[in-house]
């Protein structure tokens, strides 16, 4: 049976689903329930300074898009951190991590940007015996008009000089978590480790405006008639926060720097993705928020039953196992051909491949006598946007052109070697050009 423990940084936990810092994390009583739930680890709900705590609104605090279903796809947040004193997270913390001595307790941190503050907070967080600290470097609404979080994680050289100061007065693991309202993650990603950072966690929130109520004409979630922006996170962030990943890991400067992976976990199937391009740890909160705690178990089952299949005894095994396979479009191989192709008896005759493709792809599917839908591969370009919009799973697949084999739509041999716009003399910078 598949191992799914996993150790990050040297911090042991028994499955890789760790709770991001999120109001899931906010205190002793919800982490606790977190842990009998069969949670990995936990981020602990940002902790700010001494002093008297953060005032967070009284109305609502989330904006949601929703799918046609009702399922959740996103959620806009425009809670602060903790509201809660410093000194009763600090008790909590270590009274957690004091019964839970094998899940990972990892504490996240948002203090102003001045060394005082950082070394007056990392002794005290020290003291509860949590396995490390997060760097709140991503909050985009509220503490960012403060010159924290977000305001810090746009500048490099901000992320370097308090990530220095954090690997100077606190001797555990330091995890810089990054945000991804900026424009290339990779140079956020250099500062940290530059500063010494032990990892890196992403992404944090987007900043975001959901809705619009079109009765008082106000952002959603309205306050007394008035909106902000907040941070948007669930599963329709995912795609973002994947390629980011993989952009970190697969840059030469910070190639190997250890990765905990956010950004709408929503499943099993998410989590492994994530680990494939590089990820040590998934971190977990709008699914928790929307499926309860237990969601957990489905995501750990999932894993394991997939590692069996696939003949994983542990989570080592994949870890970053995608990340070769990511590259530039201007690499990508050119003599690599496929067409569309339809199985006739799982087809529904619906349509929708027919009208998407006519009205807006290539016009390479025909409707014959009985909606019997065909693809004419003397059009077909292989966008596989018929795949896509089509309702009935592994109808429609891509099926390669052999090499030797001529392509109707070209009139050309499909080539066996490969190629890419590298070399191809429309490319004004290519060699063959020349």
């Amino acid at each position: 049976m598949a191992d799914l423990k996993t150790n990050f940084l040297g911090i042991e936990s028994p499955n890789p689903f760790w709770l991001a810092s999120a109001p899931p994390t906010d205190k002793e009583y919800n982490v606790r329930r977190a842990f009998e739930a069969g949670w990995g680890g936990v981020v602990w709900k940002t902790l700010g300074a001494e002093g008297p705590p953060i005032v967070n609104v009284n109305g609502p605090r989330y904006g949601a898009i929703h799918g046609a279903d009702r399922r959740l796809l996103g959620l806009n947040n425009i809670e602060l951190i903790t509201d809660r004193p410093l000194e009763i997270n600090l008790e909590e913390i270590a009274r957690v991590k004091a019964d839970y001595p094998d899940r990972a307790v990892i504490v996240s941190i948002m203090v102003p940007c001045e060394e005082a503050a950082w070394k007056a907070i990392l002794p005290r967080v020290a003291e509860t015996g949590a396995d490390g600290i997060e760097l709140n470097f991503g909050c985009p609404h509220g503490m960012s008009e403060r010159g924290m979080g977000s305001a810090v994680g746009q500048v490099p050289e901000y992320i370097e000089m308090v990530t220095r100061w954090c690997k100077t007065h606190y001797d555990k693991p330091v995890i810089v978590k990054l945000t991804p309202n900026i424009t290339d993650i990779r140079h956020p990603a250099r500062a940290a480790k530059n500063g010494g950072a032990d990892a890196v966690s992403l992404i944090n929130t987007i900043s975001s405006i959901t809705s619009v109520n079109l009765d008082n004409f106000s952002p959603e979630p309205s306050i007394d008639g008035k909106g902000s922006h907040g941070g948007y996170c669930g599963p329709a962030v995912k795609p973002i926060a994947m390629n980011m990943v993989a952009e970190i890991a697969r840059d030469p400067e910070t190639r190997g720097l250890p990765i905990s992976g956010i950004g709408g976990v929503t499943t099993w199937r998410d989590a492994a993705e994530f680990m494939a391009l590089g990820c040590g740890t998934v971190q977990v909160c709008t699914a928790a928020m929307t499926y309860g705690f237990r969601v957990v178990q489905e995501m750990a089952s999932g894993l394991s039953q997939w590692m069996d299949e696939k003949g994983y005894t542990s989570v080592d095994a994949f870890i970053g196992r995608a990340v070769p396979n990511v590259t530039d479009w201007q690499y990508l191989n050119l003599n690599y051909v496929a067409k569309a192709r339809i199985d006739q008896e799982a087809c529904i005759k619906c349509g929708r491949c027919y009208a998407a493709c006519e009205d807006t792809s290539h016009q390479a599917i025909w409707m014959k006598e009985g909606r019997v839908f065909e693809v004419n591969d003397a059009e077909c370009v292989a966008c596989n946007l018929c795949v896509d919009v089509c309702p009935v799973e592994a109808c429609i697949t891509m099926e390669r052109l052999q090499p030797g084999t001529t392509d109707p739509r070209t009139g050309r041999v499909v080539q066996e070697e490969y190629a890419s716009w590298t070399t191809h003399p429309n490319n004004p910078m290519a060699r063959a050009a020349e």
